[in-house]
């Protein structure tokens, strides 16, 4: 008898045990017509989401960009989380998989606006202070495809000068990996910037802001390394040691941004360098979930791998001239964000408008659309100088300069001919001029939520644009169709209204246009009424 109450207990106890431990699975049934959005911002490519066998898995995977537990319908309808699930889009609707909760669908209204304002208010809503206006009315440099990972003085400045002297206006000037004597020190290396305060002033000079790139990692075994083990600043694995992250660069060990003595430790210390070296802000990167895929003991005990990229992220709000380009749950921020490196490619020129649509959906309206050309620094090696595609960096120029940010890292001067390189310098210019209406399209975002770059299916719910991957709004008045592959035509889908194309031409929508783009145009539409 005894025996059989034992098998008894055990019988009903592994079930439980097993349910506890499985994830939760939810179904939300699609609404006729319903298409979903959000997620991953790097997925915007696929949005709205076809039904396929993918899953997407926000616990593992942030595909090099921003996060967000939140998906969005066409037909008014949002899901939120307020940790990371998985999901999956098939033909009868989204499922969906969480390790804490039964995940449903809340109705927000009728349409794909309806459900974005409603979730934002709910969740995300912006802040009501904006990032540094620079950011939206001037052009950034980075020094990133020209120099890479030999970054140094003469050719930062030669950069700044080279732009300048080829018609390009000035901006916000950003030094990329490798000016640092190793990470988590914050010096200049000496053979290769013989005196960064006097570059630094003379950028001043010229009219450039300067901001660093840096990350939350520490050379191991490194004189900060030891400082920082001895105040118990650097994330620990379980058995109390410094946690070794395997990042894109190695092997490092890394702040535990959940500790608040060591963010604070670490403000201090860029300050310094900021003092010391005349800089204005730092470029934030890494943080990336995926990274950080050890077993880790964190200071705060409730942390894990996404709270610390979220903190890291409040970490560089903390400094006015700051960029992250991976975030978790962080919509809504007065933070610059950025978009993952794309290749050099017309397929990754294609990708830029639904990612920046899709960040724009997630609560990161202040986006810049990566580096011109692309940033994806391998897509850049052993190619012959005679041989880039002029037509592409053109091209990727148009489609940057009516968005919220635009960044230069590949140097116009050094692989266009003289006329693409003046075509680059207007579009450069354009942006400028520009400026202030994006700049107060920033101020409306923190005051109505409302994305700056938004698609059509948000301004003109069902008119038929759902799908439109190749135009944009910016703000409500300026609806852009850049040329997205190489050509001179292009078909252009003109929502209801009135409208006055680039070349001062009257159209009444709704209509289709064939229209003729030669490389020195940019095809955009002013809505009238």
């Amino acid at each position: 008898m005894k025996n059989r109450v034992l098998l008894f207990v055990a019988v009903l106890f592994i079930p439980f045990y097993t349910l506890i431990a499985q994830d939760i699975e939810s179904t939300v049934s699609n609404l006729p017509g319903e298409k979903w959005w959000g997620g991953l911002v790097a997925a915007g490519n696929r949005m709205p989401f076809v039904a396929d066998e993918r899953i997407y898995d926000l616990n593992k995977e942030n595909w090099n960009n921003q996060i967000v537990p939140f998906l969005l319908s066409s037909k008014g309808r949002f899901i939120w989380s307020e940790d990371p699930f998985k999901f999956q889009i098939n033909d009868q609707g989204v499922r969906l998989w969480s390790k804490t909760e039964e995940i449903v669908a809340k109705q927000g209204g009728r349409n794909l606006r309806d459900a974005y304002q409603a979730a934002v208010a709910q969740h995300f809503p912006y802040e009501k202070n904006i990032p540094e206006e620079l950011f939206f009315s001037k052009p950034q440099y980075n020094t990133w495809i020209e120099l890479m990972y030999n970054q140094n003085q003469n050719d930062i400045l030669n950069y700044a000068h080279k732009a300048l002297e080829h018609g390009f206006p000035t901006g916000i000037l950003m030094v990329d990996d490798n000016w640092q004597r190793y990470y988590g020190n914050f010096d200049f290396k000496e053979e290769k910037f013989a005196n960064p305060k006097a570059m630094t002033d003379e950028l001043h000079q010229l009219g450039f802001k300067i901001m660093l790139w840096i990350s939350p990692f520490v050379s191991p075994d490194s004189p900060e390394f030891r400082e920082l083990r001895k105040k118990g600043y650097l994330l620990k694995d379980k058995k109390g040691n410094p946690a070794i992250i395997n990042w894109w660069n190695g092997f490092s060990a890394c702040y535990d941004m959940t500790n608040p003595e060591a963010v604070n430790h670490f403000k201090n210390v860029l300050k310094q360098t900021m003092e010391r070296y005349g800089v204005d802000g730092f470029k934030f990167d890494a943080g990336d979930i995926a990274n950080m895929n050890g077993d880790y003991s964190f200071w705060d005990e409730k942390a894990n791998a996404h709270i610390f990229s979220q903190r890291w992220a409040e970490f560089g709000a903390e400094f006015p001239f700051n960029e992250l380009r991976t975030t978790w749950k962080t919509g809504g921020k007065s933070i610059i964000q950025r978009l993952g490196d794309k290749e050099y490619s017309w397929g990754a020129i294609s990708s830029l408008i639904p990612d920046m649509i899709a960040a724009g959906l997630l609560g990161f309206a202040y986006t810049c659309p990566d580096m011109i050309g692309g940033g994806q620094f391998g897509s850049f090696l052993n190619i012959d100088p005679d041989k880039f595609d002029q037509e592409l960096i053109v091209r990727s120029c148009q489609v940057h300069a009516m968005m919220p940010m635009m960044q230069f890292s590949v140097a116009p001067w050094r692989i266009l001919n003289t006329e693409n390189i003046a075509i680059c310098a207007k579009y450069a210019k354009l942006h400028e001029e520009m400026g202030p209406y994006i700049l107060e399209c920033a101020r409306q975002t923190a005051l109505t939520n409302v994305p700056i770059l938004r698609s059509l299916e948000y301004d003109f719910p069902e008119q038929g644009f759902i799908d439109c991957k190749d135009q944009f709004m910016l703000g409500d008045k300026y609806m852009v169709a850049p040329m997205l592959t190489s050509g001179t035509k292009r078909s252009v889908r003109l929502p209801k209204g009135l409208w006055k194309d680039d070349e001062g031409k009257i159209i009444k929508g709704a209509k289709t246009l064939e229209i003729d783009v030669p490389l020195s145009r940019l095809p955009y539409y002013e809505r009238l009424k």
